[in-house]
């Protein structure tokens, strides 16, 4: 999840977060998170509400998170070629949810990207983040994003996050609706 989206609030309008009160008391909607329950919400990267965004299906495990997708012309640099700042998103969204995923909440603190090889409008991709290094309120991961017919590395990435204390942690559950789905 973005910094925003993990630390921010839902908007009312441009200008006013919403307040816990505001937020609607919608039943949460089963997503492809392994173990939780998420209201719909406005992510860029996540969210299913964003009409302008990546609307990722995130699949998390213990301490690693993936996703597979195609993305469309609309997320184009160069001709034919995906936005770098798109893959980017794409791996801190991986790289953040793998902590979620060990139910650590955060914000990105730093993010580095090396682009292997160009990623192409309408490629199969496969993006992955897992964590490398816990340490107080300081995680580490690492991430990738991969052509899912071949395996062959696209972009590689490294990131930190600060971790949200535990106040903000169930406020942010309690926000989005995180609910552990029920083990059968």
């Amino acid at each position: 999840m973005s910094d925003q989206a993990l630390m921010g609030s839902p908007r009312v309008s441009d200008s006013r977060p919403a307040t816990l009160a505001e937020v609607p008391a919608v039943q949460p909607v089963m997503l492809s998170y392994a173990d939780f329950r998420l209201r719909p919400h406005h992510c860029f990267a996540c969210g299913e509400l964003n009409e302008a965004g990546l609307h990722l299906k995130l699949n998390l495990e213990p301490g690693k998170c993936w996703t597979e997708l195609e993305l469309p012309r609309r997320f184009e640099g160069w001709e034919g070629i995906i936005h770098g700042g798109i893959l980017c998103a794409i791996l801190d969204e991986a790289m953040a949810w793998s902590l979620v995923a060990s139910d650590n909440w955060g914000v990105t603190a730093r993010l580095s990207v090396d682009f292997r090889k160009p990623v192409t409008v309408g490629q199969a991709i496969r993006a992955e983040g897992w964590i490398t290094e816990s340490r107080r309120r300081i995680h580490v991961t690492a991430g990738r994003i991969v052509d899912a017919a071949t395996g062959v590395e696209l972009a590689l990435a490294e990131a930190t996050y600060v971790a949200a204390s535990e106040t903000r942690k169930r406020e942010l559950k309690q926000l989005y609706g995180v609910m552990e789905r029920p083990k059968p």
